[in-house]
């Protein structure tokens, strides 16, 4: 059963509700406020933006003598809130209770407007007793404001030999910030305890923003931790989603892995779990998101395309980090098996680890299933218009040093069928093979070796590397609804070391806009234009990006493309320019395109701005430890 609250809506955006009664600050607020409310005898509540079932969801009232509910629009009445049918607010005056409680913020209007109904003595009371300090908002003059709630979790391990790293930078400071924003964090244990609580400013616009395992055990004075770090950014503009690189390395030259932000918004479904070999162990990270615990039996896994559903059978503290290992609810399962996860919108999109008998492991994510989708019977239409229309764009790896692997993902409910086709590209933008996977069904879990197939067609790469393109293909039917998904894989052949990543498709550079595609950070669709952050590696990590210039339909011959370096402070250390053809790629590292002395001065904890007016890229990221171990995942732009 999911939680009974709106977390994201695909039509609306975010929802500031749930993040304004989860914030760990409001947690003990509520306890006060929830004191006045048992002390007071009866309580009448007032609840005009039907809002009291989702406080209901967070902080349950089981405890309180609620007399009755009420409401202000006639057709919500005689409704159940609170396991009470609903009365007009004009019958106040009736209720005998000793609290009036408004369950809304910035309820001041709407307490004006029943106080003349309030009888002499009883408090008048509302959730504004539960708002952040002001010196926390963004916009004060509207509480629920996105932009209040700048917020994301992160996962933060310090232990074992093994450290972790959350690295972003100050983008808020370029769309508009009045000031440099300052941080918020809470680090909550594996138990949910709070381990530490502070706050930082970045230190200058565009600043780097680094939080190291290492650093914060050091300054807290902590001991080995498994931990969920709560991130709130104040004074924020336009960008209210916190997102970051989060890097996993150790005192092991082996240890080395990557994966980015958690996404803020529970979700109902989480898909894209991969089943482990038979010499792995794959665990997932849960990281109950709210001040609630989750039921025992409430969230779970199960096999794509099944409805065989197992669940956790212990409960999860409010804000604890829970290790899911999945061969304790499915044993017999196996790669290329895939899984669904069960989420009730407990949880932010969860990290899993697969540990390799041979001792290493890798970092990854799965993505939101949506159920909110349809199949959309214009897909297969768009060709005339849209070429290619929606495109999954991933890299093919070097070949001499890494074999490449695709799988591709179910990730909706509408989705009883994948009708999909890989084309491949050398690194030119020539095509030189395709794979029909022809109409996989939803239970189907395929995955195929890149290498493999471009051998079997006797095609080659003669730059090296390339890119491969999912791409819908109804010659053996089925339907389409535009949330396609494919997880990819890699090797690094000198030393075994694995790293994959997973992402979902868009419309690639075309004037024409079809619902909301091309998609655009910052305006209105089309998005025509590239803004990636790349982190960078500290010596002696050396960092690698792979740009894919994707287009749905023929774009500009060959890409305009900055690549600006920046020092961890955020000065512009150097920039320089490449360029990249139309369905082509560009495979390169940060040491051959920027000498010594330049990288000398950017320092460590540097950051690149991947720029282009004129096309959209994609890319991908990582680091590389020689012939050692490598890191890998898609990157993000703002």
């Amino acid at each position: 059963m999911s939680l009974k609250i709106e977390t994201y809506s695909n039509a609306k955006g975010g929802n500031s509700f749930f993040k304004a009664l989860g914030h760990p600050l409001t947690v003990a607020k509520a306890a006060d406020l929830y004191a006045r409310l048992c002390a007071a005898g009866k309580v009448a509540i007032y609840d005009p933006l039907g809002m009291a079932e989702g406080l209901q969801e967070f902080y349950p009232l089981d405890g309180i003598n609620v007399a009755a509910v009420y409401v202000q629009r006639v057709e919500d009445l005689g409704k159940t809130v609170l396991g009470h049918a609903t009365q007009a607010v004009t019958g106040l005056p009736q209720s005998g209770a000793g609290i009036v409680l408004v369950t809304a913020f910035d309820a001041g209007r709407l307490m004006d407007h029943i106080r003349h109904l309030v009888p002499a003595g009883v408090e008048l009371l509302s959730l504004d007793e539960l708002r952040l300090p002001v010196a926390m908002l963004t916009n004060p003059n509207r509480y629920l404001d996105p932009l209040n709630f700048a917020t994301n979790f992160g996962f933060l391990r310090d232990g074992n030999g093994q450290h972790t790293r959350i690295v972003t930078c100050d983008y808020w400071s370029g769309l508009g910030a009045k000031k440099v924003p300052e941080v918020w964090f809470c680090l909550f244990d594996q138990t949910g305890k709070v381990l530490a609580q502070w706050q930082d400013a970045i230190p200058a616009a565009g600043a780097s923003l680094i939080i190291d395992s290492q650093a914060v055990r050091q300054r807290f004075n902590l001991g080995e931790f498994t931990a969920s770090l709560f991130i709130h950014v104040l004074g924020v503009a336009r960008h209210d989603i916190v997102k970051y690189a989060l890097d996993v390395y150790g005192d092991d030259d082996t240890v080395l892995s990557c994966t980015h932000d958690a996404n803020a918004w529970p979700s109902d479904l989480f898909a894209g779990l991969p089943a482990p070999h038979d010499d792995e162990t794959v665990v997932m990270w849960i990281q109950n998101s709210h001040p609630v615990p989750i039921p025992a039996h409430a969230v779970g896994i199960n096999l794509m395309g099944s409805d065989d559903i197992r669940t956790i059978p212990s409960e999860i503290a409010p804000f604890a980090c829970y290790a899911l290992n999945v061969a304790d609810l499915f044993p017999e399962v196996r790669w290329p098996q895939q899984l669904e996860v069960q989420a009730g919108r407990y949880f932010v999109r969860p990290r899993y680890e697969v540990h390799v008998k041979n001792g290493r492991s890798r970092i990854a994510h799965v993505n939101v299933e949506r159920n909110d989708l349809v199949v959309d019977l214009n897909i297969p239409n768009l060709t005339q218009h849209l070429g290619k229309s929606y495109i999954l764009p991933a890299p093919i790896m070097p070949v001499a040093q890494w074999q490449s692997v695709m799988q591709p993902n179910p990730m909706s409910t509408a989705q009883t069928d994948l009708p999909i086709a890989a084309i491949f590209y050398d690194a030119s933008g020539v095509e030189v093979a395709r794979h029909q996977f022809g109409c996989l069904q939803r239970s189907d879990s395929v995955a195929v070796d890149m290498n493999a197939i471009l051998a079997a067609q006797n095609a080659s790469l003669p730059s090296g590397s390339g890119h491969v393109e999912l791409v819908y293909d109804f010659s053996n039917g089925g339907g389409a609804d535009g949330w396609l998904h494919g997880l990819f894989r890699y090797t690094q052949r000198s030393s075994g070391h694995i790293a994959e990543t997973s992402f979902g498709g868009h419309i690639f550079n075309t004037v024409l806009t079809y619902k909301n595609e091309p998609q655009s950070y910052a305006a209105a669709p089309p998005g025509l234009s590239t803004r990636l952050f790349l982190r960078l590696g500290d010596a002696p990590l050396d960092t690698f990006c792979h740009l894919i210039y994707a287009a749905s339909t023929p774009w500009h011959a060959q890409s305009d493309t900055s690549l600006v370096l920046y020092n961890r402070m955020g000065e512009q250390i150097a920039q320089t320019k490449i360029s990249i053809p139309c369905s082509g790629s560009l495979h390169w590292r940060y040491s051959e395109v920027f000498d010594a002395a330049t990288r000398q001065r950017a320092g460590d904890g540097g950051y690149i701005i991947i720029r282009d007016l004129t096309c959209r890229l994609f890319g991908y990221h990582g680091t590389v430890n020689g012939d050692t171990a490598f890191c890998m995942d898609h990157m993000f732009g703002f």
